[in-house]
């Protein structure tokens, strides 16, 4: 365990949060890449603590399967229905084995607050030996806060006095409570079984058990903070954007200061968990989120938006989409290009305009230049796919899987239709439509003669812009348009004109 790590965190996050107007529970809205309770698991997780319990209520069913979904280690409290924060720390203790020691409590609408300012909380708390210890802020604007009442030397906290329940002069200060403390638990436990209901709002507050801690003459501090907006709560969305700008402009520093590059800083999305190689470049109208991961020197974007995806060391990713997808060392990626769960592209390789892939393995120097598809496929290393190759890999009712070999050169405007595979070596025709294997160094040819039926669109399209241009471009030429069908053979058998550049 770490230095001064507690016996317990108690996660409080059972209110409803009517102010934020949402079916969806007040903790589970995300900001940055996790929801407000994870930012608040993920904080009290850092300090290392031998328990974490988080107390619900309500929506129980959504917030239990979050947390068993992301934070598997938390343990799960049932606040009843007597309501307050003194009965949810009561109902969150049930589940603290430890008899003594320190517990922390905190809420899951906080998410600036971090493992660092909860540390030293807690270490405060303990060298000074302390019944309990609240965490504390000055602010400019004090208005609707509780005033923390000190004695006349300023080192013990004589109670937390609520404003509407202030003095002119109380309402005066400017330290305010920020409802998380750092408590012994024995003192804790015992002070809960002592507070009642008694109250305009039949609640029971945990701020009551201050009164009693210092009845019983123990000693009550604060560590007072120096930034104001860690332990800032989002009550409703107004709330979390502001409170989502300044995580993301602190995220943004952050990144810079470790030697990232974000040209236009107010544009760049980076979620929490997303990690940056130094001497990367973020260009503007950027996206990174979930557990992305950007190597070192890659440059990204402008206009790209990427989700828990791996780029490699120098690779250089433009205006594309992607969503689970591994872009290896020295690769490039786009423009207008979207890569679906799956993909994976070796180094030095390349997705270029407008192509789409889903659970595709693109080896080591491989191509796929322009305006193609390619699904549940195998390319590999060094082959080039001409422009406009479709990899068609459903047949309606079931996904076949198409493996291209080494150093393979598909020509421009094949249909690869899976299962199927392509050996070493080998190459397709223009518009070849590829339904048998083709064995290693085997040339695929499918392609019909081409036959032009003259005087056709005068025929068939009858007073039409495209008859009339037809029939000047006829009379200008003084070409006969008779009905005669002319045929003739392409190239198809020189694949090397076909290869896309």
């Amino acid at each position: 365990m770490t230095p001064h790590a507690p016996q317990a965190v108690v996660v409080l996050a059972a209110g409803a949060g009517t102010r934020m107007r949402s079916a969806l529970p007040k903790v589970l809205h995300p900001i940055c890449g996790r929801s407000l309770l994870m930012h608040a698991v993920t904080a009290a997780a850092g300090i290392d603590p031998a328990q974490l319990v988080v107390v619900v209520r309500h929506e129980r069913a959504l917030v239990a399967k979050h947390l068993a979904e992301h934070a598997p280690f938390a343990l799960v409290a049932d606040q009843d229905d007597i309501p307050g924060t003194g009965r949810a720390v009561r109902c969150g203790l049930e589940s603290v084995t430890a008899q003594e020691g320190t517990v922390v409590v905190t809420y899951g609408d906080v998410p600036l607050l971090d493992a660092e300012t909860l540390a030293r909380l807690v270490a405060d708390h303990e060298e000074r030996g302390s019944a309990v210890t609240v965490l504390t802020a000055r602010v400019g604007d004090p208005t609707g806060y509780g005033r923390i009442v000190r004695d006349a030397s300023g080192a013990e906290v004589l109670g937390i006095v609520e404003h509407k329940d202030a003095s002119d002069e109380q309402r005066r200060i400017d330290e305010v409570n920020s409802g998380i403390y750092a408590f012994d638990i024995a003192v804790l436990r015992d002070a809960l079984t002592r507070i009642g209901t008694d109250n305009a709002q039949g609640e029971m507050y945990l701020t009551d058990v201050l009164a009693i801690a210092r009845e019983d003459g123990r000693a009550v501090r604060a560590v007072v903070t120096d930034d104001a907006v860690l332990v800032e709560g989002a009550n409703d969305r107004v709330q979390l954007a502001a409170l989502a700008a300044e995580m993301r402009r602190r995220i943004n520093e952050r990144h810079m200061r470790a030697g990232v590059t974000l040209v236009d800083p107010a544009t760049a999305y980076i979620d929490a968990d997303v990690t940056i190689g130094q001497d990367a470049v973020i260009e503007p109208n950027v996206q990174l989120q979930g557990a992305t991961e950007i190597g070192a020197r890659a440059g990204i974007g402008p206009d790209s938006s990427l989700r828990d995806t791996v780029v490699g060391e120098g690779a250089s990713v433009i205006r594309t989409q992607a969503l689970l997808a591994e872009i290896g060392d020295g690769a490039t990626v786009g423009p207008f290009t979207y890569l679906r769960p799956g993909t994976v592209l070796g180094a030095r390789g390349k997705i270029g305009g407008f192509c789409e892939t889903k659970n595709a393995q693109i080896g080591d120097d491989a191509k796929v230049p322009h305006l193609s598809y390619v699904g549940d496929a195998e390319i590999g290393e060094g082959t080039n796919i001409g422009a406009a190759t479709i990899f068609a890999n459903y047949d309606g009712v079931t996904k076949h899987r198409t493996t291209v070999g080494r150093h393979v050169r598909v020509g421009s405007d094949s249909v690869l239709v899976a299962p199927v595979t392509i050996g070493d070596g080998a190459a397709t025709g223009a518009g070849t439509v590829v339904r048998k294997d083709v064995p290693p160094g085997a040339l695929a040819v499918a392609a019909a003669s081409q036959r032009n039926v003259e005087g056709w669109t005068e025929r068939r399209r009858e007073g039409t812009e495209a008859a009339r241009a037809a029939r000047e471009a006829l009379d200008a030429g003084g070409t006969d348009a008779g009905g005669t069908d002319v045929e003739r053979t392409d190239a198809t058998d020189r694949p090397e004109e076909q290869e896309n550049r």
